[in-house]
């Protein structure tokens, strides 16, 4: 629901003029979306394109209730079955739990530095440049 606000609010700001102007030039509505729209909302799909993926990847419950087999579980559920089940070994549990949990926070971190420039543009964009 957030992102369709997200994009809604963004597809608001792009102002009507470029529209009409393409359409001045001869441009199909298809052209204008393709050559006037999706370039400059390319920082807002970047956006949603972050979010949905960290939505997704941290998603507990509903993979809870329909998954039942211990090798299809996501990490999520992974990792907190990890901290519900017996320990046999010497180690320190929480060593294990916290480099377990690090390797399931460094997808979305990747993600994010490598996104970082539309995702910063995506939020500040207003739909006009210069």
């Amino acid at each position: 629901m957030v992102i369709c606000i997200l994009l809604r609010q963004f597809f608001l700001t792009i102002p009507k003029d470029l529209d009409e102007a393409a359409k001045i030039d001869g441009a199909s509505s298809v052209r204008i979306f393709w050559n006037v729209i999706l370039p400059l909302a390319k920082p807002a799909l970047a956006t949603v394109a972050i979010f949905s993926f960290i939505e997704h990847w941290n998603e507990f419950i509903g993979p809870l209730i329909f998954l039942n087999s211990p090798d299809k579980y996501t990490v999520s559920i992974g990792l907190r079955h990890f901290t519900a089940s017996p320990f046999e070994s010497d180690e320190p549990r929480e060593a294990i739990l916290m480099a377990a949990s690090l390797i399931v926070a460094l997808p979305p971190l990747i993600l994010f530095f490598v996104a970082q420039k539309y995702f910063v543009q995506g939020i500040v964009t207003t739909g006009l440049k210069g």
